[in-house]
């Protein structure tokens, strides 16, 4: 016997990725509902074969669902997941609305799995930012040999983080460039993404840092350890889909980076690509469509005693957001539903 699954926002880019995912790892679903906003309501979408026409989130009862992935935002999360939970199915929200409530575990199974026990609560699960979810992978394994004290993470986000439009605002003004006539003002971004970098993601914040740097350093606290630091500098980039981040790494004890690697190897969710040669490593276009968080060129911060210096490259739509899901509703089922 499987489970009855609900992803709300199946027409997004994260719903659609949740039901690729969910028939790729063969989630042992019974049913799977597709939901969507009333101006969505219909459309179309696939679950590995099969073709799901969306229902309106708005009526849908969830009673006697197991589990609903949210992939809607805060505005509709807020108003739609409280229902969920209260008719017994287990909400895993892809939005930031729950990540920093004490009683809402936040979750990256290759870290903190455990953490999925405290559901009960809410019955509510949350899922990390995208560029947390990746970098923690690669922290924790390296962690827990030597203990880190401090993070110093730049990020270089994709496009695809921001959804639809955004992917679209990168395209148009792409082609713009080439054809100045069909040049089109900024409006996802509040200046030109293509062939340009902005050092600007969510809102400002009094501190000078924005949102989504800050988000990095409280989730990062909550899934590993409260006693890191972490500063963080948050760039968005011509890239479709794709994060990059580059991390420096303060330990209180020395880990040479030989050992590091073999460490990183042997993590799961870990894929080390790391030869000092041409190409030796791997970059965003690389990473779409797989669910590994790659790991390259680690070696050592001759700048402190015990320093290491990386570059992570993730599938931000994968393991930043679906995958990662689909990996708690897996951890679930195995710490606490057992079912199918």
């Amino acid at each position: 016997m499987g489970y009855r699954i609900v992803v709300a926002g199946a027409t997004g880019n994260v719903g659609r990725e949740m039901l690729n995912i969910l028939d790729e790892r063969q989630f042992p679903a019974d049913e799977v509902v597709a939901l969507a906003s009333r101006k969505s309501l219909g459309t179309e979408v696939s679950f590995g074969d099969t073709t799901l026409k969306t229902l309106d989130l708005d009526t849908f009862d969830f009673t006697g669902y197991d589990i609903a992935f949210f992939a809607v935002g805060s505005d509709a999360t807020k108003k739609y997941a409280p229902i969920a939970a209260k008719a017994g199915c287990v909400v895993i929200d892809n939005s930031s609305l729950y990540r920093y409530d004490p009683d809402v575990p936040l979750v990256v199974p290759e870290v903190n799995p455990e953490a999925v026990d405290g559901y009960a609560k809410k019955n509510i699960i949350a899922n990390p930012n995208c560029s947390t979810a990746q970098m923690v992978v690669a922290l924790k394994p390296l962690h827990d040999r030597a203990k880190i004290k401090r993070v110093v993470v730049s990020t270089y986000q994709s496009v695809s983080g921001s959804g639809t439009a955004a992917i679209d605002e990168l395209w148009d003004q792409t082609k713009a460039i080439y054809n100045p006539t069909d040049s089109k003002p900024p409006k996802v971004y509040p200046k030109q993404i293509a062939f340009n970098v902005i050092p600007h993601i969510d809102v400002f914040l009094d501190s000078g840092d924005t949102k989504e740097e800050w988000k990095m350093v409280a989730e990062t606290k909550k899934i590993v350890d409260p006693s890191i630091k972490v500063t963080a500098t948050c760039v968005r980039v011509p890239v479709f889909v794709g994060h990059s981040e580059s991390i420096n790494i303060e330990f209180e004890d020395f880990l040479d980076e030989d050992e590091a690697r073999d460490i990183l190897r042997e993590a799961p969710g870990c894929m080390v690509i790391d030869k000092r040669e041409d190409g030796g490593y791997v970059t965003p276009v690389e990473c779409v469509g797989d669910f590994a968080t790659f790991i390259s060129r680690i070696r050592q911060d001759s700048t402190i005693d015990n320093g290491l210096n990386m570059w992570v490259v993730s599938d931000n739509l994968r393991k930043g957001a679906a995958l990662n899901a689909v990996q708690i509703a897996e951890t679930l089922g195995n710490r606490v539903l057992k079912k199918g």
